[in-house]
């Protein structure tokens, strides 16, 4: 697979947008924190990057509108431009515009997805997608061993203008690998991708598989859980006793988890099929969220490596089995709208942690998250026997051209 050009450079634009992405991920939070001394402020950012996706349907339907690499083009070159802007932020009093780029970033990010992702699947043959997206959740996530440390060095030497300008330029450089992919894409039918129809196709195209609908419901779980956690990320490095710029080791030795999980997507797919798949990923998780609780450096290390293993596996499912399942005409709509259905609870789930990590004990909530965590693997393995959850993946993948 690797030897396919257009493939490669799918990934290598992963990689250069995605470290910018991890970067800012990092450094917004620890930027309000040192502004204000807010833990709830500081969580805000991520649910202000996260809110676009209760949009996605009709931002996945733009994605169907427009061919895909020159959108993503524009989209690249567009947030290059946008997180400039971030560098006249100096104090508490221009927090609003943070915010408000972040939630720009958020939807320009929706789409920007629901485009590469309807590219990689008419790119790479559908047999390899499983491979391709667990190479491209290693490319991503792995991001988090360098990109999470030097946004914090970036931050403390310039501050978090330092940091929005290496995202921009991340930006950039993935402007310049799409402008080089050489791909052919059919114009869109853009009477046929227009109006509220169109936008509700992929809420029944879901609605209606029975592969996909128990594997988006259990993501939307996992996320909702994940989004609390995360909120409380803040609260557990200060009961480890560190500064929140540690939050940035936490991020890389979860980074360390990803590539592993991603390296092995692709044979873990083809011999488990989603179901397992995902709902191994998600007890796993379930047993790291909890081990958070425990104010121990090694115990910490050890839990945010096992987050990096469990959380990525549900979402390469989901991913994996939209492209597979999904007609090519309906991808950018439909992959968006999983995401919704994925990412919105994770939205909830943000604004509930920063709500309430400033009220209740954080250990008492990580404690519960793991075993709601614990009885979703357990229902969604109890869905469909395994053999059959193989068959659909085999079947999928053979009706695939080569």
């Amino acid at each position: 697979m690797l030897r396919d050009r257009t493939a490669g450079r799918c990934l290598t634009a992963v990689v250069v947008s995605g470290f910018g992405t991890s970067a800012l991920w990092l450094a917004s939070g620890v930027w309000v924190k040192d502004l204000t001394g807010s833990d709830g402020l500081a969580a805000l950012c991520l649910l202000a990057m996260w809110t676009p996706t209760l949009a996605g349907p009709v931002l996945g339907t733009l994605a169907d509108r427009y061919r895909h690499r020159p959108l993503l083009i524009v989209l690249s070159l567009g947030m290059a431009a946008l997180l400039l802007t971030l560098c006249a932020v100096d104090g508490p009093e221009e927090l609003w515009l943070l915010y408000a780029v972040l939630f720009v970033y958020g939807a320009a990010g929706t789409v920007h997805d629901a485009a590469e992702s309807a590219l990689i699947a008419g790119a790479v043959d559908r047999s390899l997608l499983g491979d391709f997206n667990g190479l491209r959740m290693t490319a991503n996530e792995g991001m988090k061993l360098l990109a999470p440390l030097a946004g914090a060095g970036l931050f403390t030497a310039y501050g978090g203008s330092g940091v929005a300008v290496l995202d921009a330029a991340s930006f950039l450089a993935a402007a310049l690998v799409y402008v080089s992919l050489r791909v052919r894409e059919q114009r869109p039918d853009r009477t046929r991708e227009g109006g509220r129809g169109a936008t509700a196709e992929g809420v029944r195209h879901l609605r209606g598989d029975t592969v996909l609908r128990p594997l988006v419901l259990a993501g939307g779980v996992t996320m909702l859980c994940a989004g609390v956690s995360g909120a409380l990320t803040y609260a557990v490095v200060e009961d480890l006793g560190h500064s929140p710029a540690y939050a940035g080791v936490l991020y890389a030795v979860q980074g360390a988890g990803s590539v592993t999980v991603g390296l092995l997507s692709g044979p873990a797919l083809r011999r488990l099929g989603a179901r397992r798949f995902a709902a191994y990923g998600i007890g796993l998780l379930a047993v790291a969220v909890a081990l958070r609780a425990v104010p121990h450096d090694p115990v910490a290390w050890a839990s945010a490596a096992t987050v990096g293993v469990g959380l990525p596996a549900a979402l390469i499912a989901v991913l994996t089995e939209v492209q597979r399942r999904t007609p090519g005409p309906l991808l950018g709509r439909v992959t968006a709208t999983a995401n919704t259905l994925v990412y919105t609870p994770n939205v909830i789930g943000l604004a509930a942690g920063a709500a309430t990590v400033e009220l209740l004990g954080h250990r008492v909530q990580l404690s519960v998250l793991g075993v709601v965590l614990g009885v979703t693997a357990a229902v969604l393995l109890a869905q469909r026997p395994a053999s059959a959850d193989r068959t659909a993946a085999r079947s999928a993948s053979d009706a695939s051209p080569a």
